[in-house]
C-alpha cells in the first residue's frame, strides 16, 4: 500500500504543476498568458523533478505507467506491483487534474478557447496524423526511458538525491527537443487521468476531450517504454562484453 499512495502522490503534484503551468500559460488573464513554450517545457520538467523527489523515496518514483511497464519487461518489477504502482499513477493524476481546475477556477469562463482548455488536461497532436504522431511518442518515451536507466545506472556513481533533479533535466531537454508534434506525453497517465479530469468537471465552454486521440498517448508511450527498456539493457550488455 505504501507503494501505491507514493505513486499516487508523486503523480498528482507531476500533474498540479506540469498541468498548472500549461494553464498558467493558456488560460485568459493568467499573468502567465503567452509565456510560451519554454516556460512550458521548463514548468514540465522540474514538475518531474519535483514528484521524483517526493515519491522516489518510497517507491523509486516511476510516476509514468510506461516506466513501470519497461521496468516490468526487463524484470526490475513483478507485474502485480507494477498493477498497484499504475493505480496509483492513474489515481493520482486525475487528482491532480482536479486539483489544478479549482486553482484556475474563475479562468475557466474567461477562456474562449475550448482547446485551449482541453490543452491544460492532455496532449494533442500539432498535425492529426495518426501514424506519425504514434511514433512520436514511441521515440519521446523511448529517450525517456533510456535516460532515465543511464542516469539511475550504478556504473554512473550519481548520488540518490541528484538523480531526480537530472531526471527533470530530461524531460525539459524531451520537450525542448521532441515535444512539438503531439506535446510529449511520454506517460499514459499523465494524459489519460486528466483527460478523464476534463470529461468529468463541469468546464465552462469545454467542448470535447477528443476521445478519438486518446488511444495515442497511451499505447505510443507503453510501446516506447518497453522498446526503450529493452534497448538499454541491450547496450548494457553489449558494452560491458567489449573489451
Amino acid at each position: 500500500m505504501n507503494f501505491f499512495v507514493a505513486e499516487l502522490v508523486g503523480t498528482m503534484f507531476l500533474i498540479i504543476l506540469g498541468d498548472g503551468v500549461v494553464a498558467n500559460v493558456l488560460l485568459t488573464r493568467s499573468k502567465a498568458e503567452n509565456a510560451g513554450w519554454m516556460v512550458i517545457a521548463t514548468g514540465w520538467g522540474l514538475a518531474v523533478a519535483v514528484g521524483v523527489y517526493i515519491a522516489g523515496w518510497a517507491s523509486g518514483a516511476h510516476i509514468n505507467p510506461a516506466v513501470t511497464i519497461g521496468f516490468l519487461a526487463i524484470g526490475k518489477i513483478k507485474l502485480q506491483m507494477a498493477l498497484v504502482y499504475i493505480a496509483g499513477q492513474m489515481t493520482g493524476a486525475f487528482l491532480g487534474a482536479i486539483i489544478v481546475w479549482l486553482h484556475f477556477l474563475p479562468h475557466w469562463s474567461q477562456t474562449e478557447d475550448s482547446e485551449k482548455k482541453l490543452a491544460v488536461f492532455c496532449t494533442d497532436p500539432a498535425i492529426a496524423n495518426s501514424g506519425a504522431n504514434l511514433v512520436s511518442e514511441i521515440i519521446g518515451t523511448m529517450v525517456l526511458l533510456v535516460g532515465v536507466l543511464g542516469i539511475t545506472a550504478t556504473h554512473n556513481n550519481l548520488s540518490s538525491g541528484l538523480a531526480p533533479l537530472l531526471v527533470g533535466f530530461l524531460v525539459w531537454s524531451i520537450g525542448l527537443s521532441l515535444g512539438g508534434t503531439t506535446g510529449y506525453a511520454i506517460n499514459p497517465a499523465r494524459d489519460l487521468g486528466p483527460r478523464i479530469a476534463h470529461a468529468l468537471l463541469p468546464i465552462a465552454g469545454k467542448g470535447k476531450s477528443n476521445w478519438g486521440y486518446a488511444w495515442i498517448p497511451v499505447v505510443g508511450p507503453i510501446i516506447g517504454g518497453v522498446a526503450g527498456a529493452l534497448f538499454f539493457r541491450f547496450i548494457i550488455t553489449l558494452m560491458q562484453q567489449t573489451p
